[in-house]
């Protein structure tokens, strides 16, 4: 049997096509595998970079609770107060006499708040007495605070009539005297 040009032209154009389709599809295969690829290398970046902060966050986590529990032999020596005392007194006396004024003596700054909290409980006294005598001048006059009922006694006295906050607060004006 002998191929025609027609056929040889055929046979030719089709193995030209399929060999474009397998070349297209290995280039689709090696771009999906680069990609592949770099994705795999993105997740292991990033599940290295969580490894890592998770062994800080344990690390921190160990130093706190290291930090909280002191050894028994590390422990301080539990002393007597009034020794403790002493040995203040004496490292105070040993420094120089400017620096013995800049601290603070205990026994004065407890007297200075005693002094403190006097005053402040005087002035509060003082105002109660003020603000109770400008109650009872306000009930004399029969002025209540605005919002408060008036006494009846208060309202039948002609005070309350002559009062400017009761004409001002009067629903309808009162006729004038001829």
């Amino acid at each position: 049997m002998q191929f025609t040009p027609d056929m040889k032209k055929f046979f030719v154009i089709s193995m030209l096509i399929s060999f474009a389709m397998i070349c297209s599809c290995q280039k689709q295969d090696l771009a999906a595998e680069q990609q592949l690829a770099q994705r795999k290398a993105e997740l292991d970046a990033r599940e290295k970079a969580l490894d890592e902060r998770e062994k800080a966050l344990a690390e921190r986590e160990n130093a706190a609770t290291n930090i909280r529990k002191i050894p028994a032999d590390v422990q301080r020596p539990v002393r007597d107060p009034a020794q403790v005392k002493a040995e203040k007194e004496k490292r105070l006396q040993q420094l120089p006499p400017e620096a013995q004024g800049l601290i603070a003596d205990p026994s004065r700054m407890a007297a200075g708040k005693e002094e403190r909290d006097r005053r402040i409980q005087e002035r509060l006294a003082q105002r109660q007495r003020r603000l109770e005598e400008l109650q009872r001048m306000r009930m004399s006059r029969g002025i209540a605070k605005p919002g408060a009922v008036a006494p009846p006694e208060a309202a039948a006295s002609p005070e309350v009539a002559a009062s400017p906050h009761v004409e001002a607060t009067s629903p309808s004006p009162s006729p004038t005297p001829q």
